[in-house]
């Protein structure tokens, strides 16, 4: 059985998850369109997103927490357009 992380936890998870999005290495022949970047690049911002996407809807969530979760969701988004468009 997995263990259960808290919230916090997540959202510094999700965090991490997404700067290393942004600082993953480019390739040198096929630049930010190689294929193997772009979904590396998508699996760590999937990752985010599905570490803190429960989270608003939590009821034992407080409400700094659900805000906190909804901003990473909304940065994941944003990372991605800013990263591979």
């Amino acid at each position: 059985m997995p263990r259960l992380i808290p919230a916090a936890e997540r959202l510094v998870l999700a965090r991490a998850l997404i700067q290393k999005a942004r600082e993953y290495p480019l390739p040198t022949d096929g630049g930010k369109y190689d294929f193997s970047y772009v979904a590396q690049v998508k699996d760590l911002l999937r990752q985010a997103r599905d570490l803190v996407k429960y989270l608003p809807h939590s009821a034992g969530a407080g409400a700094e927490i659900k805000a906190d979760a909804l901003k990473i969701l909304k940065e994941a988004d944003l990372a991605d357009e800013e990263i591979l468009h």
